[in-house]
């Protein structure tokens, strides 16, 4: 089953609870220590008496996903920074010279592990400034010792507020790959109803319809070139992505290149992946397309298109046996406002770096050559 959105932080709000219980009775346990030091027990009773309600609100409020926003996540570090502050007064300066705790001991950390847990690194470490400047300033002379429960609190802060995110980033990267299974198991399902019918019918008519003359033989071919297509369809799971060396997403150009594949269209690829990024992949693909859209219009006939993998650069050339562009074609077809080659062609590849090369002789076909960077600069 999938985890439910916010699942991975769960465990970590709980660990807060029960960090809060524990940190609350360790309070508890000083006070009835020095109870007899403080220069106002019956205001550190009803402080105290404060922390426990306010303690069991927190449990109760950050138990429920739509609570952990601001309101109580700042009023839950109010609270705690007015009793730190409170300290002083209640407690007595002369019993904080002579070694007495302050009132919120690991308890003042509460606010800052949650403001960690909701908002990661940074907000942790916000926290942490803002309630150890708290308790420093109840301090008359400010010590090694008070430094060093400082940085405590900054690292809590820092490295709760990591494992957060970690875990916030793990709960996502496991609902992706749920929806990727669920999605290849309903292509496998649609992939097997349409082998047994549309596939079945299309490979008969092409069968059957292959050696008769005319628009029965036509409709022949265009039945096989929609199987074909609808195979290849049917088996691409999408575009396989993947990491390039400088961190960026990659598109594998062999997938996207293969939709075009049919009976008029040969496809011939490496054996291993083409990776190339995203947009580049994109605009090649798309110009690759153009070009076979010119071939299907201009050459008829057959069509080949190979991907050539040099390291650098990625090279996809498309050639046909059609009649040839005559000289002087293109930069006529552009003065007249066809703007074809020199747009969908020319000024894809253009756009991401690449370079197009056309050779073409009359009644010796074309060959268009487009070639991009791996890496964009």
């Amino acid at each position: 089953m999938p985890t439910p959105p916010g699942g991975y932080e769960v465990p970590l709000w709980r660990a807060l609870t029960v960090f809060r219980l524990a940190s609350l009775a360790y309070v508890c346990a000083l006070a009835v220590r020095d109870a007899d030091r403080y220069a106002h027990p019956y205001a550190v009773g009803a402080l105290i008496l404060l922390m426990i309600i306010w303690t069991g609100a927190t449990a109760v409020g950050y138990a429920r996903p739509a609570w952990r926003r601001w309101p109580l996540l700042l009023a839950d570090l109010g609270v705690v920074m007015a009793i730190v502050l409170a300290t002083p007064w209640v407690v007595g300066r002369t019993a904080l010279t002579h070694g007495v705790p302050t009132l919120g001991v690991a308890w003042m950390a509460g606010p800052v592990l949650a403001w960690a847990v909701s908002g990661g690194r940074r907000r942790g470490t916000v926290a942490a400034l803002l309630v150890a400047g708290a308790d420093l300033a109840t301090r008359e002379r400010i010590g090694q010792s008070s430094f060093t429960g400082v940085i405590l609190m900054l690292l809590a802060g820092v490295v709760v507020g990591h494992v957060a995110r970690l875990a916030a980033s793990a709960e996502e990267r496991l609902q992706r790959a749920v929806e990727l299974e669920a999605a290849t198991r309903e292509r496998e399902r649609l992939a097997r109803d349409i082998h047994d019918s549309v596939l079945q019918v299309l490979a008969l008519v092409q069968r059957r319809g292959a050696d008769l003359p005319g628009e029965a033989g036509e409709l022949a071919r265009l039945a096989g070139e929609q199987e074909a297509a609808l195979r290849a369809l049917i088996a691409d799971a999408g575009p396989a992505t993947g990491s390039l060396p400088d961190g960026g997403e990659a598109v594998d150009l062999r997938t996207l290149l293969g939709r075009y594949a049919s009976t008029a269209v040969a496809l011939s690829a490496p054996a291993s992946p083409v990776p190339l990024p995203r947009r580049v992949a994109g605009e090649l693909a798309a110009a690759t397309g153009a070009a076979l859209d010119n071939v299907g219009r201009h050459a008829g006939g057959r069509a080949w298109v190979l991907i050539e993998d040099e390291g650098a650069t990625v090279t996809v050339s498309i050639r046909d046996e059609g009649p040839g562009i005559p000289d002087g074609r293109l930069d006529e077809a552009a003065a007249q406002g066809r703007l074809g080659v020199t747009q969908s062609i020319r000024g894809r590849v253009a756009d991401v770096g690449g370079t197009v090369r056309i050779v073409s002789a009359p009644e010796a076909g074309t060959e268009i050559e487009l070639s991009v960077p791996r890496s964009q600069r």
